[in-house]
């Protein structure tokens, strides 16, 4: 019998948000293992407000709704709020019930500045990083570093000489804020460039065969068992910020406790970057370079052990990462300006990462 689409009659329902998620659905493993993490940075919290006043929206609400914006790939904070009026799994995620009342976006700028000031979003990620040590997931031996652009918020045409203080004092320059750029007759560089909108960005390219944007660059540590991260950081993009940051990520993540690898590309390949790596107690699995570019900085005595073949096979997990990062994360794009605002979100959206390979991992049989 067909059944009828009459119209929508209006009613009143009792209903437990717990009961209408399932019980396989994978947020519910998620929020398993963030609940102890808000535990341990309640103390930092606390630190956070002040006793008077009105109470402000909990901190771990802001921190759970940047995680589903990570996890579902969600443009905006303005978009997210509106979701949060009728997605009930993102309710039952933020521990809201059916009928309170959802936070405008604008929470999520005016409490940021605090948040970053408490460095709340360091703190979560080395939480993240934490319990997956505890939970055995992480290798204690082997590790992969990379680098990659993320495209800044600027736009190109934003990228004027230094100094200028008209905004449209372009050759051809006609609608205020909409300067005419013709790119075959003015020569760009960083040293006598900067963005208007973004000081700290770079025109940067990764590759020869691509095109220079207004970037940043991002940096992954990550072990070599399940390829989770072990550290994510920001930093401007420049030629030697690769190499840089990664020793600085090895010297305080894994400071000196046993001899360790580490994989990397070509592009790690140079004199500086093995030497203090082996200053570390490192040994560098990075891969060779032809000859017609200077040579490789190592030789058969690190590449002929069977480890070194496995390192190279292994440190191709973090192009997973950078994969996910950028395509379900959006993080190909970063939506804030300056190094430090895109550090706090790339924190959030690497624990984002990591919180959803050990849910699949812990379910794993055996």
């Amino acid at each position: 019998m067909r059944g009828q689409d009459g119209k929508q009659a209006s009613m009143l329902v009792l209903m437990n948000p717990e009961a209408r998620i399932p019980q396989d659905h994978p947020l519910r493993k998620i929020r398993k293992l963030i609940d102890p993490i808000y535990q341990n940075l309640s103390p930092v919290f606390d630190r956070m407000y002040s006793d008077l006043g009105r109470p402000s929206i909990p901190p771990e609400r802001l921190l759970s709704a940047s995680l589903l914006m990570a996890l579902y790939s969600i443009k905006s904070e303005r978009l997210f709020c509106e979701q949060l009026e009728y997605n009930l799994l993102f309710r039952w995620f933020l521990g809201m019930d059916a009928v309170e009342p959802s936070f405008d976006h604008s929470t999520f700028s005016a409490n940021r500045e605090r948040l970053m000031e408490h460095e709340v979003a360091a703190r979560f990620f080395e939480e993240v990083v934490s319990a997956a040590r505890q939970q055995d997931l992480m290798s204690d031996d082997h590790f992969t570093v990379d680098g990659s652009l993320i495209e800044s918020w600027a736009s190109i045409k934003s990228f004027r000489p230094k100094g200028s203080k008209d905004k449209n004092d372009r050759p051809g320059s006609s609608a205020p804020g909409e300067p005419e750029v013709d790119f075959k007759r003015e020569k760009l560089s960083n040293a006598t460039h900067e963005s208007t909108t973004d000081p700290e960005c770079r025109l940067a390219r990764k590759s020869s065969g691509q095109g220079a944007l207004l970037s940043f660059s991002v940096h992954a540590l990550s072990e070599n068992r399940n390829g989770l991260l072990v550290d994510f950081r920001v930093g401007e993009a420049n030629g030697t910020i690769e190499r840089e940051l990664a020793l600085a990520m090895v010297e305080e993540n894994l400071p000196g406790r046993k001899r360790i690898t580490l994989g990397a590309d070509k592009g790690y390949n140079t004199r500086d970057f093995v030497e203090g790596c082996r200053a570390l107690e490192v040994t560098p699995h990075v891969s060779h370079r032809k000859r017609r570019h200077g040579g490789s900085a190592i030789d058969g005595r690190t590449s002929r052990h069977a480890g070194y073949e496995i390192s190279q096979q292994k440190r191709k997990l973090v192009e997973q990462i950078f994969g996910w990062l950028k395509t379900v994360a959006l993080l190909r794009k970063t939506r804030f300006i300056g190094i430090a605002r895109t550090q706090f979100w790339v924190y959030l959206v690497g624990g984002a990462y990591n919180l959803l390979r050990m849910s699949r991992l812990l379910a794993e049989p055996g």
